[in-house]
């Protein structure tokens, strides 16, 4: 018999599953702490059953303990979409997803549309601002140039780049913002922050539940779908992290109290794991944790409802597993699929301005 333990070629099919139009939130809960949490307790769960439990997020201090620390990430997305029209009169669109890391100083982005802009042309924003479009990179993405401070050209013509999926644009833009967001950088927002208010994490404070920061600046990839037909041959994107000493001596504290490192978001994840292999405390990630996967820095997770065929959904479901000895990860992909299948029952919301999840 196979160990279960023992990596497999997973499918991209089998991280697939149906989802009802009607399920995917067009606008957030008012207010934020008003959405829902499902609880999956990994321990007591078994193969295709999850164990679960039903909350507002409002109560999630009821399934924390003192001494837990939840890690946090700041990140705060920028306004990176901006309308734009070329010289011929022609209508453009620059999306900007992240600083390219070649030392040049200039951004990657998707420039639409692509195949009328040729290299060193230039495109003028509504404020007025020129952007200078360079050569193509890969997954159809161009190098791009400002003329001042990119964060300021972005400030006054861009726009929030809310997911595809999300149709609604009546939302306040600071509603993609968690409460707590302070660097900006991010392409989209790490989501499964934006259920907290300051009152809630005060309140978790005060119950002895500690917090700290990173920073990951989420790109749009995050969205992008897995790519072939194994999901070996997708190629995980980069993004950019760091973690602050404060934040590394505060998960060591917690462990000590005996106390759980609860990483809000998988972006949280992301970067925990990645420092933890690699010893660095920033830096690019490009770390594609898929099942199985042994986790070392993260004990809980606090999560949105994910995608199908999507990276993160691969995540959790690897992190489902690890906390269920002996699970396959098929079985824990059953039982991951199994509670959303019970939150669609429940009317649970799903994506960026859904519901969330507590994986115990």
């Amino acid at each position: 018999m196979n160990d279960s333990r023992t990596p497999v070629r997973l499918r991209v099919d089998d991280f697939d599953y149906r989802l009802p139009a009607d399920a995917i939130a067009q606008t957030p809960a008012e207010p934020r702490d008003a959405s829902r949490l499902l609880v999956l307790d990994r321990a007591a769960s078994s193969p295709g059953r999850p164990a679960l439990r039903h909350r507002a997020f409002r109560e999630v201090g009821e399934e924390l303990r003192p001494n837990d620390l939840l890690v946090v990430n700041d990140s705060r997305v920028i306004p990176a979409r901006m309308a734009a029209h070329r010289d011929t009169g022609g209508g453009a669109e620059v999306l900007v997803l992240r600083p390219m890391d070649d030392g040049s100083g200039r951004w990657e982005a998707l420039v639409r549309p692509s195949r009328r802009i040729e290299i060193g042309d230039r495109v003028r924003l509504r404020s007025g601002d020129l952007v200078e479009v360079g050569e193509r990179l890969g997954q159809g993405t161009r190098a791009i140039r400002f003329f001042r401070d990119p964060l300021g050209v972005m400030a006054a013509a861009g726009e929030m780049p809310l997911p595809p999926y999300i149709h609604d644009r009546s939302s306040p833009p600071e509603r993609y913002q968690t409460v707590y967001a302070r660097p900006p950088g991010s392409a989209a927002a790490p989501t499964a922050g934006l259920h907290f208010t300051p009152e809630l994490l005060q309140r978790l404070a005060g119950d002895g539940v500690k917090r700290a920061t990173l920073t990951l600046h989420v790109g749009l990839d995050t969205f992008r779908p897995l790519e072939g037909q194994y999901v070996d041959e997708h190629a995980i994107h980069r993004e950019w992290y760091e973690i602050p000493a404060a934040t590394r001596r505060a998960t060591s504290a917690a462990r000590g109290a005996g106390g759980r490192v609860v990483a809000v978001g998988t972006t949280g994840v992301r970067v925990l794991e990645t420092a933890a292999q690699r010893r660095a405390a920033r830096g690019w990630t490009d770390l594609y944790i898929t099942p199985p996967h042994d986790f070392v820095a993260v004990d809980a997770l606090v999560t949105n409802f994910h995608l199908p065929r999507s990276s993160l959904l691969l995540l959790v479901t690897a992190f489902v597993q690890a906390g269920m000895p002996g699970a396959s990860a098929f079985e824990a992909r059953d039982t991951l699929l199994a509670a959303y299948r019970a939150a669609l029952g429940q009317g649970y919301r799903f994506f960026s301005f859904g519901d969330a999840m507590l994986i115990l």
